[in-house]
């Protein structure tokens, strides 16, 4: 029994020595996609030379590459457009859906009426009212900052609604009988519990907002990635189309990151597999 009750203690200890940190296993997760998507970049491109799919159709990630780099500049004039709108769209979401949400979760009128009037507005299809924002707003950048806001709002405020009426029940009563004020109990345990479901709904609301910017941009603008992609398309130019959605979802991973970081940093009491 002795012999048994070592070697199993012995193998708990081997198999907790050859565990990876969480700093090793995010590389070796980034490792693996790195390698799958390089992998389906090679069939990709080997696809197209062995088919001899013509570039109307679909050009190779070399080719794809090369127009990148010949007309960079082009990109980066569209690109800071479509970057500061959905920007601006993705802050006015955030702001306004976390204020929202407060007033939703602590007050009985934000309960009772305002959040059965957002799920209504929720069902609405943004596209479909992206002409009316045109008429509204006129085409320069308001209406289209307002329709990323109005696409990415409502994830804000429903994960900020979740967050502050999670907190435990037995928590509540605790932190109410030391906190001095509402106020207090709401700053120092309410809001900070709330804060990994709001980056969680930040992540969500920025892959909303570069889509209620390119939607814009489909519907009316003259510049833009979106801008270009309806260019391409009226020109047959299938390489400048897909080039500009590289760069559009380079742009969508690059802020994408940069909420993880942040996550991670105000949220760093949550352990790394959960950010």
């Amino acid at each position: 029994m002795a012999h048994h009750r070592s070697r199993f203690v012995y193998l708990t200890l081997m198999c907790r020595s050859l565990a990876l940190r969480p700093g090793e296993a995010r590389l070796v997760n980034a490792a693996w996609a790195l390698g799958l998507f390089a992998l389906i970049l090679a069939g990709w491109q080997l696809a197209v030379r062995a088919l001899q799919i013509p570039d109307i159709i679909l050009p190779s990630p070399t080719d794809i590459a090369e127009y990148l780099v010949r007309r960079d500049q082009l990109f980066l004039k569209h690109l800071w457009p479509t970057l500061i709108q959905t920007i601006w769209g993705f802050a006015l979401a955030v702001v306004g859906g976390v204020l929202l949400a407060i007033v939703v979760s602590l007050t009985e009128f934000g309960k009772r009426a305002i959040m059965p009037l957002l799920v209504v507005a929720q069902i609405v299809p943004k596209i479909a009212v992206a002409p009316l924002f045109m008429l509204w707003f006129g085409i320069g950048d308001l209406s289209r900052v307002l329709i990323a806001f109005t696409v990415a709002f409502f994830p804000m405020v429903i994960n900020t609604a979740s967050g502050l009426s999670s907190v435990n029940q037995e928590v509540v009563l605790l932190g109410r009988a030391f906190a001095r004020s509402r106020w207090e109990f709401f700053l120092k345990i309410q809001f900070p519990h709330a804060l990994p479901y709001i980056f969680d709904g930040m992540k969500v609301s920025i892959t909303l907002a570069i889509i209620g910017v390119i939607v814009a941009e489909f519907v009316s603008s003259q510049r833009g990635l979106g801008y270009l992609i309806m260019f391409g398309n009226g020109r047959l130019d299938t390489t400048m189309m897909m080039t500009a959605i590289v760069v559009l979802s380079a742009m969508g991973l690059a802020l994408y990151a940069i909420i993880s970081v942040m996550a991670r940093v105000f949220v760093y009491w949550r352990t790394p597999n959960e950010t």
